[in-house]
């Protein structure tokens, strides 16, 4: 590897290589290296671990494979963590599987990757240098001691393109009898690839050897026939013609030759506006350009449509680039500003671009037709033999841009748009790049670059939060520039606390006196939406969360869902929204700012919204676990319907920002009582998956919302989930209070269900001051109620509840009783989740009186209902009863596989248990 640096590096281009500070660490047996491997490969990405699993074992894992993999990550951050103590590279456990964190920088694969595209573009010695110091990187075959077959092809193309660039470069600067043998040797042992083919004959013909050159077309030529059934690519046959016929334009790389000289009538138009100084960004998209470009067939013509949001930088692009590429095409730029989305011009005629493009061409003015056919015909005519790159910027209407397309040629057009522009890659091949935003570091550098002098060092924190609050959007990061530039007396500290209000933020993002912002620039886009998408967008700006859904929009503007989606479809088309997955919508931050500038009063709006999402929670928490708490939604039709427990846990996984916003966003906008509801029907799957922080945040909006409203039910039901949570969490000490006051409003509203649950919340809370004996009085009453009343829900939870508080006492064989009708209630009722916890905990029962053989019975049983499903927490707690049984068995190292495998899912879950799993883990491996 290269340079050094402090800290960690890892290098794959070669054998494995793990440097600390320089020094090479020694890593290890084969499957951690092929683990690690992996990881590095996929950097700052989730490996799930059934991928890991394959990768190492293929067709036949072992029993235990999850288990192995645990372990070599537990190996593996060891050894990192004792070589760099700092943590320049962490292993994080991230569901489904584990991601290794670390600055790209410090992968030699992405340093190689980013020197090769650094060189494009650069003077021929500077890019023959950048890719020197790329193929430098390579220590031989990538991941040569890594076993198995790690998927690699994309670092061997990377290897054999940079190859290819390079020699380009040195042709370019004459190295061409230099560069004979190696293109021989490296045409035998890749001898399909056109490329090196070419650079070789080019090498031959410039060295003098123009029958070598001829003699290795034919040698290629013969081959791709016989073994291929194909004919060489049209450029090579170019290049072939070319050598044949002597032609002049092969006698230097640095005089090309125009395909039609100029003479009288026939003008080399230069139209491109003068491009931007200091261009940052935007190399992969350069990157796809240039292969366009080189890759286009020399008869046709090549057509992208660059598209994006407003204000994403797609003219800069394609002037930058034609700026760039300006030496292949000889016969002239064209550029036309169609103003399709300008705020305050009208759009340009196709009719009158044609006049402008025939002027340009040397088409005298009387000579100019009259009617538009006839100028498309000239202008067709004038282009027929002429390479020339058209740029088309802003256009509105794909009609318009077919009229000025120039025929065949090898010409390119750009089309820039805030439309896709989908029929033109339909009826004319054209090829579609969406732009997005800049990376961070690169929207620093912007900001540097327009101001002139580095503020992202005089003010690091305050650069990165502005670029953060432009939403990395060129445009905005260029007017917020110009504004520090304009006014020396502001500092980025001072433009960071005027863009940090969102009321605000646009009107900073605008320069009045130049008629450019950034809300000027969304305007446009929304005075040209219909009416019911104009709707659409506001109700998509309405909503507080991260991603909008079909079904909140079906909601919001009351049509069915099929409407709904194809109205975001539409939004997507005209770049208002991004579809980051199918039926997931995001607007950037600056859109949102904008949509909801426009959308007036939302209060009844957000009412509709926040009553879809009640219907829509309480069905799915019914799905993970019976309810009997009194609230109970209409479905509505356009609202989201999971079938099964783990489908509406995902809903609720991928809801839950959302619902953390709304709940916010209705608290604010006093929906208290439907707050307080929300925040009750969330409750049970905060318990199931554990998140904990954001539910205490939420929690006490909910009571303070149902306190506000003098709610009642809504205060006791609130403090009931939020009890129930800090149960789950093992922190229900010093809640005896507010169990009393729960019980209490119970009492006053006289329904017998929120008295169980109250008697068994003000039970356990006894119970965590080990107070048992009070305890036992507080669920005995809640039995006694709940079986009166018919309540099986409840009877079922407080005899579960009971048995562990006798258990405790000592009284195990009356435990032992009531968690066995606990277990049968559960079992009844449906209630599946609740009915494996108590299998589980007879197990331990069964245990604890010597009974290993049930014990284990009942463990495993627990363990298989949990399984593979959506309960994960109920797995874990059987696992780690199995593992303390098969313990007390003294079969050792199955114990220790069910422990370790019940710690790998309650990290996962962040549950607290986590730690006495691993001290009986530990304590077990310390015996052995």
């Amino acid at each position: 590897m290269a340079e050094s640096r402090s800290g960690l590096e890892f290098g794959v281009l070669g054998p494995l290589q793990v440097l600390a500070d320089g020094r090479q660490l020694v890593i290890g047996r084969k499957g951690m290296r092929g683990l690690l491997a992996m990881l590095v490969l996929e950097a700052n990405r989730v490996v799930p671990i059934d991928e890991i699993v394959d990768c190492l074992w293929a067709d036949d894992p072992p029993a235990t494979a999850r288990t192995i993999v645990h372990g070599y990550v537990s190996r593996l951050r060891r050894m990192l963590e004792q070589a760099d103590p700092a943590g320049s590279a962490r292993i994080l456990t991230t569901p489904p599987g584990y991601q290794l964190a670390v600055d790209p920088w410090r992968l030699d694969f992405h340093r190689a990757r980013q020197l090769v595209s650094s060189a494009r573009g650069k003077p021929a010695p500077i890019r023959a240098q950048l890719l020197r110091e790329s193929l430098g990187l390579w220590r031989g075959q990538v991941l040569a001691d890594v076993p198995g077959e790690p998927i690699t092809t994309d670092l061997e193309e990377l290897r054999l393109a940079a190859v290819e660039e390079r020699i380009e470069a040195e042709l370019e600067l004459g190295r061409h009898l230099e560069l004979v043998g190696e293109l021989r040797q490296l045409v035998g042992e890749y001898p399909f690839r056109e490329r090196l083919v070419a650079h070789s004959l080019r090498a031959l013909y410039r060295s003098g050897q123009r029958a070598d050159a001829l003699e290795a077309y034919q040698r290629f030529h013969r081959r791709v026939v016989d073994e291929l059934g194909i004919d060489p690519g049209p450029e090579l046959r170019l290049l072939h013609e070319q050598v044949l016929r002597d032609d002049p334009a092969l006698s230097s790389a640095q005089e090309p030759v125009a395909l039609v000289p100029p003479r009288a009538g026939v003008v080399v138009p230069a139209l491109l506006p003068a491009a931007a100084t200091g261009f940052i960004g935007r190399d992969e998209e350069l990157a796809w350009l240039d292969r366009l470009c080189d890759s286009r067939d020399p008869n046709a013509t090549t057509i992208a449509v660059l598209s994006g949001a407003p204000g994403i930088g797609k003219s800069e692009l394609a002037v930058t680039w034609g700026h760039r590429r300006a030496e292949q095409f000889p016969d002239g730029l064209l550029f036309a500003a169609l103003n399709g989305f300008s705020p305050d011009r009208d759009p340009v005629e196709p009719s009158e671009v044609l006049s402008r493009f025939l002027l340009a061409l040397g088409v005298p003015a009387d000579g100019v037709p009259r009617e538009v056919d006839d100028r498309v015909g000239l202008y067709r005519s004038v282009l027929a033999k002429r390479r020339v790159l058209v740029v088309l910027d802003d256009a509105w209407e794909p009609e318009h841009v077919r009229m000025l397309l120039p025929p065949g040629a090898g010409s390119v057009v750009l089309v820039t748009s805030r439309r896709r522009m989908e029929s033109l890659v339909v009826s004319n091949g054209a090829r579609l790049l969406t732009l997005d935003t800049l990376h961070e570091d690169e929207s620093v550098r912007l900001v540097d670059q327009v101001v002139g002098k580095p503020v992202s060092e005089q003010e690091p924190v305050a650069a990165r939060m502005l670029v953060e609050l432009c939403g990395n959007l060129p445009l905005a990061l260029r007017i917020a520039a110009a504004k520090l530039v304009s006014s020396p007396e502001w500092t980025v500290e001072a433009l960071v606390a005027q863009l940090s209000r969102d009321d605000l933020r646009l009107r900073a993002l605008d320069l009045p006196d130049t008629g450019v912002g950034v809300g000027r620039a969304l305007a446009v886009s929304y005075r040209n939406l219909p009416p019911e998408l104009a709707e659409t967008f506001r109700a998509a700006g309405l909503v507080p969360g991260r991603w909008v859904s079909p079904h909140a929009v079906a909601a919001v503007c009351r049509v069915d869902l099929g409407t709904a989606a194809g109205r975001l479809a539409d939004l997507a088309d005209a770049h208002l929204v991004v579809e980051q997955w199918r039926g997931g919508y995001v607007l950037h931050d600056l859109v949102r700012l904008y949509a909801r500038e426009v959308l007036g009063d939302g209060r009844p709006d957000l009412r509709r919204l926040v009553d879809h999402y009640l219907a829509a929670c309480d069905h799915a928490r019914r799905l993970v676990r019976p309810a009997s708490d009194g609230l109970d939604f209409a479905f509505e039709n356009g609202s989201a319907r999971p079938a099964t427990a783990a489908q509406a846990l995902s809903w609720f996984d991928k809801e839950w920002p959302n619902l953390i916003a709304l709940v916010h966003a209705g608290a604010e906008a006093g929906l208290h009582r439907e707050v307080w509801q929300l925040v009750r029907l969330v409750y049970t799957y905060c318990v199931t998956r554990l998140v904990g922080r954001e539910w205490h945040a939420i929690a006490e909006f909910g009571l303070v919302s149902a306190r506000v409203s003098g709610d009642r039910r809504g205060e006791m039901l609130v403090l009931h989930a939020m009890h129930a949570m800090n149960r789950r969490l093992g922190t229900v000490r010093g809640t005896l209070p507010d169990a009393l006051l729960a019980h209490e409003i119970a009492v006053s509203l006289g329904d017998s269900r929120y008295l169980v649950m109250t008697l068994d919340q003000v039970a356990s809370a006894l119970s965590a001051e080990e107070r048992d004996a009070e305890a036992l009085r507080y669920h005995r009453e809640a039995v006694e109620i709940a079986r009166r009343e018919g309540d099986a829900l409840g009877e079922a939870t407080v005899l579960n509840n009971l048995a562990q508080v006798e258990q405790r006492l000592g009284h195990l064989e009356a435990a032992v009783r009531h968690q066995f009708q606990a277990m049968e209630v559960h079992h009844r009722n449906g209630d599946e989740r609740a009915y494996a916890l108590a299998v589980d905990n007879l197990a331990e029962l069964y245990a604890e009186l010597g009974l290993t053989a049930e014990a284990e019975d009942h463990a495993r049983q627990g363990v298989e209902l949990a399984r593979g499903g959506s309960m994960q927490f109920e797995e874990a707690f059987g696992r780690q009863v199995l593992g303390s049984v098969l313990a007390q068995r003294g079969e050792t190292v199955a114990a220790q596989a069910e422990l370790a495998e019940s710690l790998r899912l309650f990290e996962r879950l962040g549950s607290p248990r986590a730690m006495l799993v691993r001290t009986a883990l530990e304590a077990l491996t310390s015996e052995v």
